[in-house]
Order: structure tokens, then sequence, then C-alpha cells
């Protein structure tokens, strides 16, 4: 870690702040803003403090800030990473004497994938502290967490016979001193584990390690098959194989070279309540009972750093992260997908809620079909929405214009909706880690004859003779044959007999999709975010002939909707004008309202 803090140094791409920071809200509201710049830093705080004046370590943040930074880490260009594990899928046969030995010296350096163990201890336990996680600086994000997180926290566990090893990436609650929340998801591999450890009614051991080298973090969320260990990724990217040591008090090995490293079991048969907690969705998960670890020991190395990330609404470094893991695991997607030329997961689709595809258009339902093995492979089967575009669509990076390519191609006859299991933080399925999913299939014009355009203000006026609930619209592309039609509402009740009376003016619209009286409707950004998180395509996607309704708006018990349906993770405005009064954060208006900070 003190290596990469240097190369950010080197590179000015980080920013040292001595002034004392509360861990309670002061550290994460620094960094959540910091990260949505268009020029932004790591954060290393040096002086981390509480309410009651305690020092802590230092503490770093938002390491993957950026495009740069994100290379530092890999050491490489990610699109090289990328080739290389294509060549590995398909290799070409060497002709020359340099290829041959070219393609040799390559296999015999697949050698350092596999981790290695080493005796006696590492740097990570140069030290021993008391077994109080009071004493580390974990950060609590927003107001209505349920307490402190730690959020880069690399979880190691092994599966009962010993013979796989996992790492994973999950958040974990500070319940007491000597008690850490286990956030496993249901279709987690530290799930799998724990369920052959209740079996055999055994307790679990758990190590979790903070710190040491970047890219162990960003291994540990890396979507591999299961059953391979995330560090041999590790190895393969460096060319070197990670070392490990073995815990103090249980037989996880976790690296020689972490920051710190927390110990401790899991009885298979104790769970406690979870949460709240600001995810990476931007909207708060429920209290539910989750796993619970007891410490046995905390150990680090000298002049430890502690490594947090602030997860809310986008854009914040998961997008760069995931940008790698999009990149990378291409190679591996094809072998699934065989005629799949690229895709990308947008940031403010909260990646699993809308992923974008181009693919080689070869035969009736081709599309129907890659998008059935989309929701068929490994963390691919979480997407609730998915596009898929032809070979001569743009560029899937260029957003407007391939909206404009898809809505000219578009109509309800392009639509697969169907169900099936998705990530355990959607709120917005009627039920819990499965819904309705979403599949556009662009690579066909079905686009009917364009619509009567007229402007908002007519519009508006059209749709209040119907309902005065209705607050404002706002149109984009209307210049395709699709026009997408915003229009803010301060629901009342169910909106289907809403959609069939606005039936009378159909045609000036094909697709009208309706939001809270809260939302933005210039703010395409967020736009996106706030709608793929809060649809269901089976309860909320209504056709009628060429035109569709969208309600992107809350749920309650009039539309089926039995939960609490959750808040948004907004920013502290105490907090953040503390922070601007302190000179610590610029009272930048349009860059809290274009990410919409404050709600």
């Amino acid at each position: 870690m003190q290596r990469y803090i240097n190369l950010l140094k080197e590179n000015n791409l980080l920013k040292i702040i001595d002034e004392p920071c509360d861990i309670e809200l002061e550290i994460a509201h620094l960094s959540y803003i910091e990260v949505k710049k268009s020029d932004s830093k790591a954060l290393l705080f040096t002086n981390p403090t509480n309410k009651n004046g305690d020092k802590f370590p230092p503490v770093i943040t938002n390491i993957f800030g950026s495009f740069k930074a994100l290379e530092l880490i890999f050491g490489r260009n990610i699109d090289d990473i990328a080739n290389e594990i294509s060549m590995l899928l398909k290799p070409k046969k060497p002709n020359s004497i340099k290829e041959k030995i070219d393609f040799f010296s390559h296999i015999l350096s697949l050698k350092s994938i596999f981790p290695k163990r080493l005796k006696g201890k590492g740097v990570c336990q140069e030290c021993q502290m008391e077994s109080n996680l009071y004493k580390l600086p974990v950060l609590k994000t927003w107001d209505y967490d349920g307490g402190a997180f730690i959020t880069m926290g690399q979880v190691y566990t092994k599966a009962l016979n010993g013979a796989t090893q996992n790492l994973g990436m999950y958040r974990l609650q500070i319940h007491s001193k000597d008690e850490l929340g286990m956030h496993w998801q249901i279709h987690k591999d530290g799930a799998h584990f724990f369920h052959e450890y209740k079996k055999a009614g055994m307790k679990m051991p758990v190590s979790v390690a903070i710190g040491g080298d970047p890219l162990y973090i960003w291994c540990g969320q890396a979507p591999l098959p299961k059953n391979i260990f995330e560090l041999m990724l590790y190895g393969f990217i460096r060319k070197k194989a990670p070392k490990l040591v073995k815990s103090l008090t249980n037989d996880i090995y976790v690296p020689f070279d972490a920051d710190f490293v927390i110990e401790g079991f899991v009885d298979p048969n104790e769970l406690r309540d979870e949460g709240k907690f600001g995810d990476h969705t931007g909207y708060y998960t429920p209290i539910e009972p989750f796993p619970l670890m007891r410490v046995t020991k905390i150990t680090h190395k000298k002049n430890p750093i502690f490594s947090a990330t602030v997860v809310g609404k986008p854009p914040l470094e998961d997008k760069y992260m995931g940008y790698a893991t999009e990149r990378i695991f291409l190679p591996l997607l094809q072998t699934s997908v065989p005629d799949l030329i690229d895709y990308k997961m947008p940031e403010n689709g909260v990646f699993h809620n809308l992923i974008l595809a181009k693919f080689n258009h070869l035969y009736p339902a081709h599309a129907q079909q890659i998008m059935h093995a989309f929701w068929g492979v490994g963390q691919m089967s979480f997407v609730k929405h998915a596009i898929f575009v032809p070979d001569d669509a743009p560029n899937l990076g260029d957003y407007e214009n391939l909206a404009k390519f898809i809505l000219n191609r578009f109509s309800p006859k392009s639509c697969l909706i169907t169900s099936g299991i998705c990530d355990q933080l959607d709120h917005a399925s009627p039920n819990s880690c499965y819904g309705g999913k979403l599949g556009i299939d662009a690579s066909i014009d079905y686009a009917p004859l364009p619509v009567e355009v007229i402007s908002d203000a007519e519009l508006l006026s059209k749709f209040k003779k119907i309902n005065l609930d209705i607050l404002d619209i706002y149109q984009y592309f209307t210049d395709s044959k699709n026009p997408i039609c915003m229009v803010k509402i301060d629901k009342k009740s169910n909106l289907k007999p809403l959609f069939n009376s606005l039936l009378e003016f159909k045609r000036h619209f094909k697709i009208v999709i309706f939001v809270d009286s809260d939302a933005r409707l210039n703010n395409p950004y967020m736009m996106t975010w706030r709608i793929t998180n809060s649809i269901d395509a089976q309860r909320d996607i209504h056709i009628d002939g060429e035109q569709i309704f969208i309600d992107a708006t809350r749920k309650n018990i009039d539309d089926g909707y039995t939960k609490e349906w959750p808040k948004e993770t907004n920013c502290n405005k105490n907090i953040v004008n503390n922070l601007i009064k302190r000179g610590l954060i610029d009272d930048d208006e349009n860059l809290f309202e274009k990410f919409e900070i404050f709600g």
C-alpha cells in the first residue's frame, strides 16, 4: 500500500488531508464528493478522529478513483490483460522459432498464478493489538446506516474440506468490540461454504485482511468461476505468486503484506440483524439477519494504513473497478457467448441493473438466444435490463448516438420480458433475490412511423386534463421514431388506470416513463440511475399496442409492494456545509445538483 501511495504522489493523484476528520460521516462525505470530480484523487486522512477525540491510524479512500489510478494499480494496460486471457483461451499454433519461444515462455510464466504459502509470520503480523474493533478507523458513511462498516475488507474463507479457498469483498458491520457482521449474499461462495459448516455443525474460520497490495481488493470482487481462488488472478496479472501466511488463531491464509488482519470464527447457528446500509445502488438496504463473526485476534504491520471505499449514488470508484472487470472478463464471457463482440456496464445503471451488448447478428431470434445465455452465466445472471445491438451500431460508450440508433429501431416487438434471479441488493422486485427482467433486441428494425411531436408544454397541458397530479414533462430524442417522455407525478395511487386514460393522446408519444415528484427530469445521467433501480419489468412495464408505459415511481401496497421502499443515500447538508467552511470541500452547486448529492 505504501508503494502505491508513493505512485499516487508521483502522478499527482493523491490529496493529503492533515486536518482532523471524523470517521462518522465526515471522511465518507469528503470521499463521496471528491470521486465525482473529473479530476478526482485518492484521499489520505492522516488524522482520523471521532467525537470523543480518539486518534486512529491513517485512512485512505478512493484508491481506485480514476482511470490513471486504475492503471497504476494493475501496473499494465487493462486491454493487454484481456488480450492475454483471450490468447490463452484461443491459442494459435506458433510457426516461427520466436513464436514458439514466446509461447513456451508465456506458459512457463503461468506457474506464478499459484499462491505461495510462507512459513513464519508476515509483515501483517508484526504487531498485535487488543481485539477491539473500535480501535480501528471504521467509517460510518450515511445518516441512516446501522453503524460503522468495513467496506474494503478482503474476506478469506475456505471450504469445509480445505480444498478450496475463497476471497470475497463484502460489507462488514461492527456490532461490538469483537463482533463483526458477515454480509454474505446467498449467491456468493462464502455463503456456500457457510452452509457446509452449518450442515457439519462446525464453526467456520474467517480472516479479514485490509490493505496491502490494492490489486487484492479488485480480485476480491472479480466474478471468477466457482471454486477458483481469486488470488490466482492476482498472480496472473502481476506475473508473480501472491505470498500468504497462516493466521495466528485459525488456519486461514492471508496476504503477508496486508495492513490489518482480523481473525475469527463464525458460528453457523448464530445470526444477527445487520443494516441498514446505504449501498452501491444508491439506496439503503433493509435490516436483515446475517452471520456473525467473533473476533479472536487483530494484527497489523508497523505504521498501517486503513483502506475504505464509499458506496452510494454514482459515479464512485466502483465505476473504475467495474471498468477493469468489464474489459478483463470479456474474453471469458465470449466463451459462453461466442457471437458477442463487446459489452458495457454503465456505472449509472449500477452494473447489474443495465448492460449494453453488441453482437454479430446472424439469424432470427439470435439476440434472444444471447439474452438467455447472459442470464445463465455467473454474475451476469443478476442483470435486470439488457439491450442488444448489431455490429453496425455506434460504439457502446457513445450513449447519445447509441440511444438514437436503438430508438429508431425499437417497438414493443423488440422486448422480451421474463423473470430470474437478481442481486440481493435490488429493492424494486416484490420478491427477494428474484424478479422481472427486460431484454431489448435492437438488431432488427421494428420501429413504427414517427409520432406527431408537440412541445413539452402542449403535451403537459393535455396530460393535465386527464390528471392534475401530473406536474411536469420533459421529452428526450424527439427527433427519433420513439421519443421518450418523462413525466413527473405526485403519485396518489396505482398508475394503471392513468395509463389507459392517456392513450387518448397516443399519436403524440411512444414511450412514457413516470417518476416521483422529487426527480429532476432534465438530468439524464441520474434519471438512468433512478429508472433502472426502481422498476421490476414484469410489474412496471405496460404495453398497449405501440405505446409503452413505465412506472419508475416508488411502489407501495397499491402496487402489490409489501416491503418498505428504501431511502436514497443523500449527504447530510450540515456535514457538507461544515466541511465547506473548513475549506475541505468546494461549494460546487453544479456538481451537487448534477449528481443529486442532497437528493
